[in-house]
């Protein structure tokens, strides 16, 4: 089964620390790429509740599939590749296909015929490696809204947590807790 867990570490950015670590890393807005997050849930908010998230993601022509849930350490991640025709049928009408996702939520008791699709976040995204880890710069609009993040994805929790204090201590950053794409997402559609 495609199953990960997922370390990282995140930040929320203001547009100049945004465009000082883009100046740090070399970044050109060649190494940004576009994805498109599609969120689903079903419409009394059984992902929501289990803490779980389900997206498709869209990018460069190809779409995945992936249910974030909760795990001991970091988030279990179940990936899913899917052709553009299964993820159209997904948005417009919450058909969600056969598989490894699929069989993730009925293990949840959540019936994958109540899903629908409740927004799209998409995102302009850098990434390098840096330290054994990959450091992601993104660049965020969803909802007449707009933000800024800096992630730092890892394979060991207490290494990878140094290596990122260090980071925003020698760029001057203040440390700011970020949310997850999706409850931010939320928390502005509920503002809406």
């Amino acid at each position: 089964m495609p199953e990960e867990i997922e370390i990282e570490f995140k930040n929320m950015l203001n547009e100049e620390e945004f465009d000082r670590i883009k100046v740090y890393f070399s970044m050109t807005k060649d190494d940004f790429t576009l994805q498109n997050n599609h969120y689903f849930d079903t419409p009394s908010g059984r992902l929501k509740d289990h803490q779980c998230a389900l997206r498709i993601r869209e990018k460069n022509g190809t779409f995945e599939l992936t249910l974030k849930q909760p795990a001991e350490t970091g988030l279990l991640e179940t990936n899913q590749p899917v052709n553009e025709q299964t993820a159209t049928q997904m948005l417009e009408h919450g058909i969600l296909p056969p598989g490894e996702v699929s069989e993730a939520l009925h293990r949840l008791g959540i019936n994958p015929d109540n899903l629908s699709h409740f927004g799209t976040l998409s995102t302009n995204r850098a990434e390098t490696e840096y330290n054994d880890g990959l450091m992601v710069l993104d660049f965020s609009s969803y909802l007449n809204k707009e933000d800024y993040e800096l992630e730092y994805e890892v394979k060991d929790r207490r290494t990878g947590e140094a290596i990122f204090s260090e980071f925003l201590e020698s760029m001057k950053i203040p440390f700011r807790p970020a949310d997850n794409k999706i409850k931010r997402f939320l928390r502005a559609a509920n503002s809406n």
